[in-house]
């Protein structure tokens, strides 16, 4: 990336549209506050301000996108920033700013233009919610906040604007308050994340104290060009890592939260307890995105200098970027597992988005940011395809969601079937003419002829599992008879609308990754991207993509094979559960992760809350019981000496000289008869003195 980045055509100055860039982000946020200003029943003026905020978003996006298209298509690699000063302390000062490249660019567009999807959606999927103008106002905040995200050119900034994610995120899955297992979520949620976020702020104040700045690109000065990352590398830290692999791996773990991988994965899989949009917004183009594209942000970090694990399957690559794909693969393998004995329409897919994140953590670390993001893209519009068809299942099934009590609606619900069905396919990989297909197929060529070759074979085994599960869900959902209480019926077009344009970029967004035309990555990578068949010619790769087909199709088949025929009834167990129930179980209950974690993370925390609460009660609480008592004591003391002594003292005094006052006041009484006594007595006394005192 660096090498790239060195060949770029230098842009001189920012172009009118970088220079109101911030205006993407700012125009949810400002509707956001305008929408918290509404009473709950200004439902349409609510619902109004979101959604043209957004729409005006997505038009800044298109406009940014445009520009830097242009400057790709004149063979100029447009990369313009505006940085200013936030703060001084001393002669240091604290720089923000905004970047506009061909990576920002296209998430731009992407969560602009799903977000307003989603936005429309939701107009008719909470229509009948009491808090329907809280819920857009949650909604432009959250978009808002992802959107400051995707620009951001400093790395305070993008993490003051993740935190803000994290807040909103935990606001809109705990939308339904009143019910207790929302609530819970949405604090798991929100406690879960924070733990990576602790290891991110770490290395942001590292990567700041070994840099002097947080910008990404500022003129050569930036901590992601070769000047810095020449000084990170120099520096050794702990396990034979340099100081950019140590601060890779800490902003890793602020990834490892948000997108979900092991092992703190627990939480994105319980946020399904918000409302279905918020699923589909979280799980699809934006939250969960973030990690991913937060690593595809920071990668010449994470790919800097020469390869530091010198093992057989691990010569090539960083210590960093090994880490990152064994994270990802793990992580798609073991959620795909999971998601076998899943029967909630929701939790299926929410363990499908962290199987999914995986493979573009795996893509990263193994093909770099082309291949990883391109998955997050075509992962964007037919994951929020499920989730929005989900809902729209949901809403059709009067709020059920448990698959075993559906059946039989493609009869139904026609439009929402093929959707989902569009989906379902490209989510599985389905050949040729799904956008799946080529972006899972990009990540399987890179695991297959990189360094590392563990992963592939992990990787290779998710998407037999993904092919099985989901094929599991529709035939359980669509297939079959009717097993609810009430009739289903289709939803309104409102909803409608959205799931199929978000069908048709399912399908067509792989046109612009296959090997005859790979312009994703021409675009991200700055070269030309001609169109020639050829480039199938590269060897091994048509059996690389002639195996992962019979593959998909094998756990279509057998999908098909196990629940295609049948319609059981909803008491009735799984065919998997009867085969290996033990086993069944372990994957029904998650493999039983958020009980490991209950007895030892957990229990120790409850453990030390009860120390820190004796160590309150009794020993600080003791101390200042001891210091109370001494004090007191100490006040007793003072209070008897004030008293007794000083006091007496003064009162003792004060009676004597009122005593003599009272003496002297009986001599000075006025009448001259009593002084002419007391001067007679005197004289006499006098004179007995004196005659006294003249005797012999």
């Amino acid at each position: 990336m660096i090498e790239q980045a060195a060949a770029f055509t230098p842009q001189l100055g920012a172009a009118p549209v970088t220079r109101i860039l911030w205006l993407v982000p700012a125009l949810p946020v400002v509707a956001s506050g305008i929408v918290a200003l509404l009473k709950q029943p200004r439902r349409k003026p609510a619902a109004a301000l979101a959604i043209a905020s957004l729409s005006l978003s997505l038009l800044l996006s298109l406009f940014a996108f445009g520009h830097v298209l242009a400057g790709w298509t004149n063979h100029l690699a447009v990369r313009e920033t505006v940085n200013f000063t936030w703060f001084t302390f001393g002669a240091t000062g604290v720089d923000l700013g905004w970047v506009l490249d061909p990576l920002s660019a296209i998430m731009m567009v992407m969560v602009s233009f799903v977000g307003l999807l989603i936005f429309i959606y939701s107009v008719g999927y909470m229509e009948h919610d009491e808090n329907f103008t809280r819920f857009f106002c949650f909604l432009s905040l959250f978009a808002g906040a992802m959107l400051g995200v995707v620009i951001a050119n400093s790395l305070l900034l993008l993490f003051m604007c993740w935190e803000l994610v994290g807040l909103t995120s935990y606001l809109l899955i705990g939308f339904w308050y009143q019910k207790p297992s929302a609530a819970a979520a949405a604090k798991k949620a929100f406690i879960t994340t924070r733990v990576g976020d602790i290891f991110f702020l770490l290395g942001i104040v590292w990567l700041f104290a070994q840099t002097g700045t947080l910008l990404f690109y500022n003129h050569e000065a930036g901590c992601l060009e070769p000047l810095a990352l020449g000084g990170l590398l120099a520096q050794h830290a702990a396990f034979g890592l340099t100081a950019a692999g140590a601060i890779g791996l800490l902003i890793f773990c602020g990834a490892v939260g948000k997108s979900g991988q092991l092992p703190l994965h627990v939480w994105l899989p319980d946020a399904m307890e918000g409302p279905t949009p918020v699923s589909a917004l979280i799980h699809a183009a934006t939250m969960v995105a973030a990690g991913v594209y937060l690593i595809a942000r920071v990668y010449p970090l994470m790919s800097a200098g020469v390869p530091l694990i010198h093992t057989a399957e691990a010569t090539g690559t960083t210590a960093a970027l090994v880490v990152v794909t064994w994270v990802g693969a793990a992580t798609a393998v073991f959620a795909a597992l999971i998601a076998i004995a899943q029967n909630d329409i929701k939790r299926i897919l929410a363990y499908s988005t962290v199987s999914q994140l995986g493979y573009m953590m795996a893509g990263l670390g193994l093909g770099g940011v082309a291949v990883g993001m391109f998955h997050l893209i075509t992962h964007a519009f037919f994951k929020a395809l499920l989730f929005l068809g989900a809902g729209s299942v949901i809403h059709g099934s009067h709020e059920e969601q448990d698959i075993r009590k559906m059946g039989g609606l493609k009869v139904d619900m026609p439009f929402t079937f093929i959707t989902y069905a569009i989906g379902m396919l490209a989510l599985c990989g389905f050949p040729i003419f799904f956008s799946g297909f080529w972006s899972k197929d990009g990540i399987l060529e890179a695991a297959h002829t990189g360094a590392i070759k563990g992963p592939y074979y992990l990787l290779v085994f998710g998407a037999l599992l993904t092919a099985f599960y989901m094929t599991r869900q529709v035939c359980y959902v669509f297939f079959g008879y009717w097993r609810g209480h009430q009739d289903a019926h289709e939803s309104p077009r409102v909803m409608l609308w959205p799931l199929a344009i978000l069908a048709f970029f399912a399908m067509a967004l792989g046109l612009i990754g296959t090997p005859a035309w790979p312009w994703f990555r021409s675009f991200l990578e700055d070269h030309a991207a001609p169109f020639s068949l050829h480039g199938f010619a590269e060897p091994g790769l048509v059996l690389l993509m002639t195996m992962s087909s019979c593959i998909v199709l094998f756990g279509l088949w057998l999908g098909w094979k196990l629940y295609g025929s049948k319609s059981p009834k909803p008491e009735a167990p799984d065919v998997l559960e009867k085969a290996a129930p033990h086993l069944w179980a372990g994957l029904r209950d998650r493999l039983y992760v958020d009980e490991f974690y209950g007895v030892t993370v957990i229990a120790f925390y409850f453990w030390w809350a009860r120390v820190t609460d004796w160590m309150d009660r009794r020993l600080w609480g003791g101390i200042v019981r001891l210091v109370v008592r001494i004090t007191s004591l100490w006040a007793h003391l003072n209070r008897l000496f004030d008293v007794r002594a000083v006091d007496g003292s003064f009162d003792k005094a004060c009676e004597e000289i009122s005593t003599g006052g009272g003496l002297l006041s009986r001599v000075e009484s006025g009448r001259v008869q009593s002084y002419l006594r007391i001067l007679a007595i005197a004289v006499v006394a006098l004179a007995a003195v004196l005659f006294w005192s003249s005797m012999p």
